[in-house]
């Protein structure tokens, strides 16, 4: 969206005459030491000297040339001026929020604390000196790469739509027969056992982390509920070697049945973070495990837990559809597990091909809230299958609490980007001395007008979907999909 300003800067950032000139001041000063030297030199070689002068060495004289010609440069970048380009535009809907490239999330950083200077200066090191007159357009691509920066992962409509239809399971007034419930329950999870899951989250293993989780959440399904239980990626090593015996390597290492607790632990064990991520297979695989149980009598849910892409040179995202679109009519729900920017992208179209939803969660506690959502649901279905109805008022309360997390999470989100762009600025400003007074104060002002812009967009959606609350879920998801989903942005 915003573009790399970097390179686009850099490109159009000095104009040919001001190239020119430089490399003329370059040669003006070669030209002068290199007469002064002479001088030098002849002035040694007069015998009416009393004291004999030194000559500069010829690579003391290279050197010194290259020293003068990098200040200069250095000196013509500082000043170089941008040409008026049209700025990139910032986004104007909440899909088109949601669709940007997250960057920096990690702790707030400050320019008054020493131990951040580094990671300030690192994550800042490409933008330009603007501590001269730039234009109003030379800010405007400054602003949209240091957001760049410090983007956060915002949720679109279409995020929160899955969820909510997810939680409509079993609601009599959804047409789609996969969103009934049906006599039988199945949950079968695929969990990531790629070396990858190895990585320390501070005192634990991210699997050790996913398979606390996993075990908390299995333990809170009703009785009659089957549970399965899949690996992928945990034969070979990541070497280029193991390649071939990693990608080839998906397990059930827990059949679809009744949860027990002593079997279930004990193939858990099998778990283990060793070699490479597909994706792919594990989710063919799945089909076949679920094969017997089609979906005219069975609501099947599939959980994917991945820490990243597929790396096996597979196409998860076709592996999905064909599931998705079999008998066996599962819902399919991706979990990201500290994914990268490349992961979450893949990850997420997997999820929109199944009409599933997709959550990043970046430690133990945010995995276990999400497999919670699920539990939500099996007590929903434990519900059904005594009473074979469906509170539509449990619903709009339920659907609430949805509106109200959704709510708190960006907002969240939005203060926390806000305040980081503007330390970064006042670094930058006061620290770094890289931009002038009047460019700090424009640049702080657009950033406020930014967020909060982001936060009038938020209120309305909260003021939609609490109207819409009111109203029959299946009436609802449809008048937002109607509003919201034809705006979001679509890979080409």
């Amino acid at each position: 969206m915003y573009g790399n300003l970097q390179s686009n800067s850099n490109s159009a950032i000095i104009s040919s005459n001001t190239l020119l000139r430089r490399e003329g001041e370059i040669m003006k000063l070669k030209h002068f030491l290199l007469w002064a030297v002479f001088i030098l030199i002849l002035t040694a070689c007069d015998g009416k000297n009393s004291v004999p002068n030194e000559t500069m060495p010829v690579d003391d004289v290279e050197e010194s040339e290259k020293e003068i010609e990098f200040e200069a440069e250095n000196e013509a970048e500082k000043q170089a001026v941008a040409e008026d380009t049209e700025p990139a535009p910032l986004p104007q809907t909440l899909a088109e929020l949601a669709a940007l490239p997250p960057g920096y999330t990690g702790p707030q950083l400050f320019g008054i604390h020493e131990e951040d200077h580094p990671k300030l200066d690192e994550l800042t090191a490409h933008l330009p000196d603007i501590s001269g007159e730039p234009t109003e357009a030379q800010l405007d691509h400054y602003y949209n790469e240091i957001l760049a920066i410090f983007q956060h992962d915002f949720k679109g409509p279409e995020e929160l739509l899955a969820k909510m239809r997810f939680q409509a399971i079993g609601n009599p007034d959804i047409e789609d027969p996969r969103m009934h419930f049906k006599e039988n329950l199945n949950v079968l999870i695929l969990l990531d056992a790629s070396g990858s899951m190895g990585k320390d989250l501070g005192g634990e293993t991210q699997m050790a982390a996913a398979k606390n989780a996993i075990t908390n959440f299995v333990e809170g399904l009703p009785a009659e509920a089957n549970v399965g239980l899949r690996i992928y990626g945990h034969e070979g090593t990541g070497n280029v070697n193991d390649k071939a015996r990693s990608c080839a390597s998906s397990d059930l290492i827990y059949p679809i049945g009744k949860y027990d607790k002593a079997d279930f632990q004990t193939s858990l064990k099998k778990a283990q973070p060793a070699g490479w991520t597909p994706i792919q297979l594990a989710i063919n695989e799945a089909q076949e495990d679920l094969a017997q149980f089609k979906g005219d009598q069975n609501t099947n849910i599939v959980y994917l837990v991945s820490d990243g892409v597929s790396t096996c040179d597979d196409d998860p995202v076709e592996a999905a559809k064909q599931l998705y679109n079999s008998d066996i009519t599962p819902i399919v729900n991706v979990i990201g597990f500290n994914v990268d920017n490349e992961g979450q992208k893949q990850l997420k179209e997997v999820a929109k091909a199944t009409e599933g939803t997709y959550e990043d969660v970046q430690n133990a506690e945010s995995l276990q809230n999400e497999l919670d959502q699920m539990k939500e649901v099996a007590k929903s279905w434990e519900k059904w299958k005594e009473q074979k109805t469906t509170s539509l008022e449990h619903d709009k309360l339920k659907n609430s609490l949805d509106i109200f997390g959704y709510e708190t999470d960006e907002y969240k989100k939005r203060v926390d980007e806000g305040s980081q762009v503007g330390t970064a600025l006042q670094y930058l400003y006061q620290q770094r001395k890289l931009m002038s007074r009047e460019s700090h104060d424009y640049l702080r002002k657009r950033n406020g007008e930014y967020h909060n812009w982001i936060e009038e967009e938020y209120n309305k959606l909260k003021k939609e979907l609490k109207e819409l609350n009111e109203k029959k879920i299946d009436e609802a998801l449809q008048l937002l999909e109607e509003k919201y989903i034809q705006n979001v942005p679509r890979d080409s």
